[in-house]
């Protein structure tokens, strides 16, 4: 019969502490301004700092005008893109496409240093300009890429859509541009500024060359990236709404600086 009074009074004193939150132990509230620890398995997402980062939220006003777009560059790639991918890829060996990708990547580098500089990514500098005379030397012109199998140099990646994101540029109105694919106001922004920039633009090429150059880059690098578009087709309920949010956390990770070294 104790035991029974004993064991009743601590059911009732344990039912009377969570009920009264003054009664809790003096550790909940030394937890409760203790330093925040980001929690992995939350919806939010954390900078390298651990502070919580506020996404941008999709603001798509031209949704019919880019959903009809979507449905042409479906079809523009499913009737065209992919068939000609299908015959370079089977005429053109994976070494040789590898190659012409190192080297079209080398000869982007300037672009990239330029903005690892403009968001003061100094580390991130250094290390393009130490792989793009390390390719161009040791790689016979950035067809091969000894800086990452021998240095272990990854190549980092920055555009100027990322660089106006970082200096706090918001992206606008999301926008699904005929055979380039998913952007927004500023990163239209950066592609275009970037192409510019490049340093094709300055080798004196004639119109022909410049577009032989620019269409088989295109088709090259098709051929060395997944084929995401199909996996978004076929797991997605709504594929335009899953690119959009793709694309969105895509950039958005890029910017707030989750994802520095990224092999495009």
């Amino acid at each position: 019969m104790k035991k029974l009074c004993v064991f009743a009074c601590m059911i009732s004193a344990s039912l009377l502490a969570l009920a009264t939150p003054s009664l809790l132990p003096a550790a909940t509230e030394t937890a409760a301004v203790s330093p925040r620890i980001p929690d992995l398995l939350a919806e939010e997402e954390y900078d390298e700092e651990g502070e919580a980062v506020a996404e941008e939220e999709i603001f798509d006003p031209l949704e019919p005008w880019n959903r009809g777009v979507y449905v042409f560059n479906d079809k523009l790639y499913v009737w065209v893109l992919n068939p000609v991918r299908d015959v370079y890829k089977a005429a053109v060996p994976q070494d040789i496409r590898g190659c012409i990708g190192n080297f079209v990547s080398n000869l982007s580098a300037p672009v990239v240093l330029v903005n690892t500089l403009l968001q003061g990514r100094f580390a991130d500098a250094w290390t393009v300009m130490s792989r793009f005379g390390i390719n161009t030397v040791l790689g016979v012109y950035g067809f091969g890429d000894p800086a990452a199998s021998e240095f272990d140099m990854a190549p980092p990646s920055a555009d100027f859509g990322q660089t106006l994101g970082r200096w706090g540029a918001v992206g606008g109105p999301y926008l699904y541009w005929p055979l380039f694919g998913p952007a927004n106001v500023r990163d239209t922004v950066g592609l275009v500024a970037d192409n510019m920039a490049h340093p094709v633009n300055f080798m004196e090429l004639n119109s022909s060359e410049l577009l032989g150059y620019t269409s088989g880059t295109f088709i090259n690098r098709l051929t060395l990236v997944p084929d995401i578009q199909e996996e978004i087709k076929t797991y997605s309920l709504d594929p335009y709404v899953a690119t959009r949010q793709a694309y969105y956390d895509y950039r958005n990770s890029r910017i707030n600086g989750r994802r520095q070294p990224a092999a495009e």
